[in-house]
């Protein structure tokens, strides 16, 4: 491919993160130009950005304060719908709740505390600009602007995930350029099926950083002389899918590398992440299949293919209330509620997280960390081996 067919008009969050993810796809999308066919997850993120959008557009173009109107967030979402070409009354459903629980979390809105929506920006980057569109910023304080990216993901951000997102750099830097009175900028991933706000910071330092990697990201679309596939757990929903021939591979469980000889460290090493890679798309592909199955078994009891038998079950998980259950082990054996309580009982951690993060709301965080150390102080420990493998980049 010539030097000019590599060359960028621009750049943007989802051009280079595409090539980080996997070289084929960027070349299909954007070298190629081949037509994308998003699957679903795709078209029901972008039917509720569009909501989204409207919603709040209209509330900062008509100056309005007050609750957001459930009756208009149905009207655009079916023109969403029907824009995105859409099926399904689940999957409607779904798309319905995640406004109404978005109308109910924002309150009152207030078109002063807006100060964009669907935002423009465009960033120079070394010899590049880099071209995005922010879903939202929101004035916090007379020092502090809040920006906010929309996520429909089934999935929450881990928090690492959430501070070096490289989205979240960008925007933070084009942010601080639109809005040079801003001393602080908080980043915000609003996961919309959740209700849930992850948010996070950037030191100058972090942007730099982030600066100097989308410009290295960006020679490297342009000076690339080969576009391998990268096999991982999102390629069952890439738009371009059907025209990867490492994907059709890996549902084949077609490999490429097998070690004969267990005592080379190195070839074990290879086929390790070999069946890693395929593993996550094949897993990926299974979980798609399995979803497709389970949206019939709503609608019957179950379903007899090819000689399996499918069917849906609930499983039962027993949490016994503590004074309920010392009181009777009490009446039964004699014993004290107190040394019954003393050789049972145990706090369960994502219980008391929920208290502390909960007191955090009222106590000062040098406090609530004090509190933290003192329980792990009491805290039994346990330990188990497990392995970790990471690419080293």
């Amino acid at each position: 491919m010539t030097p000019e067919a590599l060359r960028n008009t621009h750049l943007s969050y989802s051009r280079l993160t595409r090539f980080e993810t996997c070289p084929l796809s960027y070349r299909f999308h954007y070298l190629d130009k081949l037509e994308a066919e998003p699957g679903l997850p795709l078209r029901f993120g972008k039917a509720i950005h569009a909501a989204l959008e409207v919603l709040m557009k209209e509330v900062l173009e008509n100056e309005l304060t007050g609750p957001l109107s459930e009756d208009r967030a149905l009207e655009v979402l079916r023109e969403a719908w029907a824009a995105e070409a859409l099926t399904g009354v689940e999957v409607f459903q779904e798309a319905l709740r995640i406004l109404r629980e978005f109308i109910v979390q924002h309150g009152v809105v207030d078109h002063r505390t807006i100060l964009a929506v669907e935002k423009e920006f465009r960033l120079p980057v070394g010899p590049f600009t880099v071209l995005g569109f922010i879903d939202r910023v929101d004035w916090v304080d007379d020092e502090t602007i809040e920006v906010i990216d929309y996520k429909t993901n089934h999935q929450l951000f881990t928090r690492e995930e959430v501070d070096t997102s490289l989205q979240l750099s960008l925007y933070a830097v084009a942010a601080k350029r639109l809005w040079p009175w801003a001393k602080k900028v908080k980043l915000t991933f609003l996961m919309v099926r959740h209700g849930v706000r992850q948010e996070t910071t950037r030191t100058e330092e972090q942007l730099a950083d982030a600066l100097a990697y989308a410009e290295t990201l960006g020679q490297q679309t342009e000076t690339v002389q080969e576009f391998p596939a990268r096999l991982n757990s999102n390629c069952s929903y890439c738009d371009h899918r059907r025209h990867c021939p490492a994907y059709a591979d890996a549902l084949k469980g077609k490999r490429e590398f097998i070690c004969d000889n267990l005592a080379d460290l190195e070839a074990v090493a290879h086929e390790r992440e070999e069946v890693a890679r395929l593993a996550k798309a094949l897993y990926a592909r299974k979980e798609e299949l399995e979803d497709v199955l389970k949206t019939h078994l709503k609608h019957q009891d179950e379903l007899v293919l090819g000689g399996v038998r499918y069917r849906m079950f609930s499983t039962t998980s027993l949490a016994f209330p503590l004074q309920p259950t010392l009181a009777v082990l009490a009446e039964a054996t004699g014993r004290s509620q107190e040394e019954l309580a003393e050789q049972l009982g145990s706090i369960d951690k994502k219980a008391l997280d929920a208290e502390l993060k909960r007191l955090g709301k009222t106590l000062d965080r040098p406090r609530v960390a004090l509190l933290k150390a003192e329980l792990e102080a009491h805290a039994d420990k346990t330990h188990s081996p497990r392995f970790w493998a990471k690419e080293v980049q």
